[in-house]
């Protein structure tokens, strides 16, 4: 029994000789101590925590080469690999989590929509439910600072730049055709749906490496990853109807809609300008299929649309007015793959194809125009620790482009060309501190059609004042060519550059939003020709092409967003001041284009009633006028249009749950809003050119609609898609 218990002791004695002491301080950057932080041994239950002076010290039996993890909440955490016994009086200084809600985010010349981004200028809700917008997502964007009301054409004008020069992009890869064909004084709208849609970035200048062929703006549009549930969505509206489905699986989904519009019912009953020889009409669909093999992403994303019309416009030169008809087809498809390597390295790839078919008569020409494109994409993320990132990729464009006119003195003239890009990036995220972040990468892009190549630095950096403000800066030189319009003409050119400067205040707390930012933007490289500007940027067969064009935009925008001051209500303003010239196309001089305002404003509120089971909303825009040039006093581009303003209202009722009644109209007061003028080919006997005004083909816009939904859950709705 002595033996035995002498045995014991022994046992225990060489245990607690063979422990040894941990122990150190856990500290800020700074220096300041941190409290409560967790330090332990990896794979034992030996550990301590640190105390108000940032000391910890533990015993553990372990001998030899461990690890020992220290970790504190907001804090990236501490590995340290060696011997135990050389772990005492250790000094751990901890870094700041780039990773935190707090950290600074990259925002210089971007407004977000979507789950995935840490600083939401807009909700994916508003997109769909501005009141001026008619479920276009084009449309809600336009209430933005940068935008510039431009009423009867319906795209994106940014910041004194073309709509030419803004591309869209669906889940990464290049939209070539995004509108739906329109006629003079029409506006158009986006062809895609935000049935599909739940995130969505739009960068008004100095955006990432990654996206080039654009000028002024990117605009990328996310497809859903992941539905929430199988549902059933029905509209029924004044204009039209459509349906839309989900189906899901283990691990994969299905979504389409589809959608049929005919203004004939709608005409009937309201006056229009135009003489509808056959009324708007429209059909389209879409669908996208998701699967997720093992640990990555597969999206199959397609859309179809048919558009035809026929109308008699008002022509100051033809008693009679002008004859237009158009049918167009397009097709688009889009696939792509992401997928994590390994815990470092993510890939993506992408491919899309286009096919836009145009059939145009007009007075007495005949054009038919084929445009066939592919984009495919390659990237590669490599997440080299929390404050490095490195992005690879290289991608390829490919563009084939036909038209065939025809008229009474012309027989199948062939017109077209073959637009051939390949391009390559590299862009690292640099993250100092939490406080402080850079966006750094190169561009160079070789195109076949010029045989010439460019390159293209941008970077841009973020930095956080305080808690809730930050300021950032961006700097980006982008290429882009000339569109198809020139391109079919005459391909003896090279592309088109400008450099974009971006200085940057944010203020993000308590449900208020509040950003300003000034900007500078230099153009280089413009295309020029020398067809008389009875019509400004018409482009013509005999012209001569050079690029020699050249101008700037400046200025400054402000955004402001409040949903707490007022209970249910919701809203937002901006203001952009716009200061730009350009001396391109078939401009005599340098001059403001006639698609640019000096001044934008827009407020848009929304307010929901309870009592009423209601959501209200409005929209106004105010825009001063667009130069135009008037024949009858020297100059070019010498006056300008009065203001334009639209007050906008949209009202949706729930009926219950699942069904909504909502209605609209679009410039509810009817202000009498005047785009430009066209004047007469020839003086009268005075000397003096008589004009017109060029107006909406209507002065407003009613639309009815009721939706419902069948989904498992019994409360969605499809308020996020009116």
């Amino acid at each position: 029994m002595k033996k035995l218990i002498l045995t014991v002791s022994l046992i225990i004695s060489n245990q607690l000789l063979a422990q040894t002491i941990i122990s150190g301080k856990v500290i800020e950057a700074n220096g300041a101590p941190i409290a409560g932080a967790n330090i332990y041994l990896e794979g034992t239950y030996d550990g301590s925590t640190s105390d108000g002076l940032g000391v910890f010290s533990f015993k553990t039996n372990k001998t030899g080469s461990q690890t020992l993890i220290v970790s504190y909440l907001s804090f990236e955490t501490f590995t340290m690999f060696g011997d135990v016994f050389y772990m005492k009086n250790l000094i751990v200084k901890l870094r700041e989590d780039v990773n935190t809600l707090d950290a600074v985010v990259l925002s210089a010349g971007t407004f977000s929509a979507g789950d995935n981004s840490k600083v939401n200028v807009l909700k994916p809700l508003d997109v769909v439910t501005t009141a001026s917008a008619l479920g276009d997502f084009v449309g809600a964007l336009q209430t933005l600072p940068g935008t510039t009301t431009v009423a009867e054409d319906g795209r994106l004008f940014v910041r004194g730049g073309d709509a030419d020069e803004t591309q869209i992009f669906i889940d990464g890869i290049l939209v070539f055709t995004p509108y739906t064909p329109t006629t003079n004084n029409a506006p158009t709208r986006g062809r895609y749906s935000p049935f599909l849609f739940d995130g969505i970035t739009f960068s008004t200048g100095g955006y990432s490496a990654e996206y080039g062929q654009a000028l002024s703006s990117v605009l990328l549009l996310n497809t859903i990853d992941e539905p929430d549930q199988e549902k059933t969505d029905i509209g029924i509206m004044s204009v039209g109807g459509g349906i839309g489905n989900t189906q899901k699986w283990d691990n994969s989904s299905l979504s389409f809609n589809v959608s049929y519009l005919n203004l004939a019912p709608y005409n009937a009953i309201f006056s229009s300008r135009n003489k509808w020889i056959k009324p708007y009409e429209t059909v389209s669909g879409e669908t996208v299929f998701r699967k997720k093999p093992n640990k990555g992403l597969f999206k199959l994303y397609g859309a179809f649309d048919a558009t035809n019309f026929e109308l008699t416009q008002e022509d100051i030169n033809d008693a009679d007015g002008v004859h237009f008809k158009l049918k167009n087809k397009n097709f688009y498809l889009n696939s792509s793959y992401e997928v994590e390597l390994n815990d470092s390295w993510t890939y993506f790839g992408g491919l899309s194809y286009t096919h836009g078919n145009n059939d145009l008569n007009s007075i007495d020409s005949a054009i038919e125009d084929v445009e066939n494109s592919v984009h495919a994409k390659l990237k590669f993320k490599n997440r080299i620790s929390n404050r490095f990132k490195l992005y690879l990729g290289v991608e390829y464009f490919a563009t084939n482009f036909t038209e065939t006119y025809n008229d009474t003195s012309v027989n199948n003239a062939k017109y077209g060309y073959d637009n051939n890009i390949s391009a390559a990036f590299a862009e690292a995220d640099i993250f100092i501190s939490k406080n402080l972040a850079f966006k750094t990468g190169l561009r160079a892009e070789y195109s076949q059609l010029f045989n010439e190549a460019t390159v293209a630095p941008r970077l841009s950096l973020a930095y956080k004042i305080s808690g809730k403000s930050q300021l950032s800066l961006a700097y980006g030189n982008f290429y882009q060519n000339p569109s198809s319009a020139i391109l079919k003409f005459d391909q003896d050119l090279k592309a088109q550059n400008t450099s974009h400067f971006i200085a940057n205040y944010q203020y993000n707390g308590d449900r208020k939003l509040f950003r300003a930012e000034a900007y500078y933007k230099k153009y280089n490289n413009l295309v020029k020709y020398d067809t008389v500007p009875i019509v400004i940027g018409i482009a013509s067969f005999n012209s001569n092409y050079n690029n020699t064009g050249y101008g700037f935009a400046q200025g400054i925008d402000f955004f402001y967003r409040d949903s707490k001051t007022i209970e249910n209500f919701d809203y937002w303003v901006s203001y952009s001041l716009l200061d730009t010239k350009r001396d391109y196309k078939n401009f005599s001089m340098e001059a403001q284009p006639n698609f640019a305002n000096t001044h934008n404003v827009s407020v848009v509120g929304k307010y929901w009633i309870n009592d009423w089971r209601s959501q209200v909303g409005f929209a106004y825009a105010f825009a001063s006028g667009r130069t135009f040039t008037n024949p009858n006093e020297p100059g070019f581009l010498n006056d300008k249009t009065k203001a334009y303003n639209s007050l906008s209202v949209n009202w949706a009722y729930l009926i219950s749950p699942q069904k909504i009644l909502y209605a609209s109209v679009n410039n509810v007061l009817g202000f009498k809003n005047i785009y430009g003028y066209q004047y007469a080919n020839t003086p009268d006997m005075n000397g003096n050119f008589n004009r017109r005004a060029l107006q909406p083909a209507s002065d407003q816009f009613f639309f009815v609609g009721f939706f419902w939904t069948i989904s498992n859950d019994k409360k969605s709705n499809q308020l996020d898609n009116l």
